[in-house]
């Protein structure tokens, strides 16, 4: 079926969009469309053979009547020749020709009716094959269009949380970057705290003479004691 058909299927399915869009976007809605008119086809076939089946039967009751009312006939032309009345059994003899040709016009008739019928028979059981393969694939394919459904929003909804993972690793990161950065300054005021404390204390006791100084006058006093 072309690009155009599917359209048309489409549209009898109750879509709006056109051309190979709609194909691709409502494949299966078209392809369900396309069985629910196989199927309706499948229904118009088996009326058509039920008339034939009609005529078939209405045929074969002609052909009773007809075989009926020359067995009749001929009974009457015995016993017009047992009268010896040559002249009424020859007309009984025409009646007979007459049905005799009539019957073998329905006979005829009759096994046309029998042909077509046993033909339209064998189309619509295939033709039913067919609807009920197509249908058990379609449910298939329904199903399998279903889980890649679930399957997409599930990876799609996946796809998200590793990015809002991600984000929230990077924020967690930062975070403890900075923690980490405020407890090395916490440390360091306190290691520059503790450094002048010693150098405070040892400055006072210099000042007090309690402890020796290290500077350059002091140092030259111990030496000149030292040689006197």
């Amino acid at each position: 079926m072309d690009v155009l058909s599917k359209v048309v299927t489409a549209i009898k399915g109750g879509l709006s969009e056109a051309g190979d869009a709609i194909v691709d976007s409502q494949a299966l809605r078209i392809l369900d469309q396309e069985i629910r008119e196989a199927a309706e086809e499948v229904d118009q076939s088996r009326d058509a053979l039920a008339s034939t089946i009609a005529r078939q039967k209405l045929s074969e009751g002609k052909i009773a009547q007809l075989n009926s009312a020359i067995d009749e006939h001929e009974t009457y032309a015995v016993k017009a020749l047992e009268k010896a009345d040559e002249s009424l059994a020859l007309e009984v003899a025409s009646t007979i020709a007459t049905l005799e040709s009539k019957l073998n016009v329905e006979v005829e008739a009759c096994e046309g009716f029998t042909k077509s019928a046993n033909k339209q028979r064998n189309a619509i059981a295939l033709a039913e094959k067919d609807v009920q393969y197509m249908r058990n694939q379609l449910d298939t394919v329904k199903a399998t269009e279903n889980v890649q459904r679930a399957e997409a929003a599930v990876s799609k909804r996946q796809s998200g949380n590793s990015s809002k993972l991600r984000t929230a690793m990077e924020s967690l990161e930062r975070i403890k970057e900075k923690q980490a950065m405020t407890d090395a300054q916490r440390s360091a005021a306190i290691d520059i705290t503790l450094d002048d404390q010693p150098s405070s204390l040892h400055r006072r006791l210099e000042e007090a003479g309690i402890i020796d100084s290290n500077n350059a006058n002091d140092v030259l006093k111990r030496i000149r004691k030292k040689s006197s």
